[in-house]
């Protein structure tokens, strides 16, 4: 059933018309795909994930990616895979729930519509992880959507 929640699709960062990366995010996690040049070795690639900073290019060469974080994220659970010629990073997120309008700090953030719709994604995932016996899956919200971090007092750690 989590599964039904889980994101449908990617959101592109756009910058000069050019598709930087593509991004989504879960409860847990802020999930970054990177489409990697032909013809460089894997061994060639690296990231670097701080708690509020992101830098990952091509050894040797200027960063690709050089930027503050939207929020902080925890550097030990954080992590970057090469994949089918994709990298993929996966960041933490420092406070659980937090609803992120963009991974990197003030650029392509999403419209408030789409960020309204991601808010009441994973709010529904919350009721999911905390209701493991319950399919939220077509639940709907009438009005605004609470924060999925601190609604009814928050999100219980285990």
């Amino acid at each position: 059933m989590a599964e039904k929640l889980a994101p449908e699709k990617r959101h592109n960062f756009i910058h000069n018309g050019e598709k930087v990366f593509e991004w989504d995010q879960t409860l847990d996690e802020v999930n970054i795909y990177i489409n990697l040049p032909p013809n460089v070795h894997s061994k060639q690639f690296y990231c670097k994930i701080q708690s509020k900073h992101l830098e990952l290019g091509i050894k040797g060469n200027p960063p690709y990616l050089n930027h503050d974080l939207t929020c902080p994220v925890k550097t030990d659970s954080s992590f970057w895979t090469l994949e089918d010629d994709i990298m993929h990073i996966t960041m933490q997120k420092r406070d659980k729930g937090q609803t992120w309008a963009s991974p990197i700090l003030g650029q392509g953030q999403l419209d408030p519509y789409s960020t309204d719709l991601e808010q009441k994604r994973l709010m529904l995932q919350r009721f999911q992880e905390e209701n493991p016996g319950f399919d939220f899956s077509q639940a709907q919200f009438s009005g605004n959507c609470p924060d999925p971090r601190t609604f009814m007092g928050g999100i219980r750690s285990d």
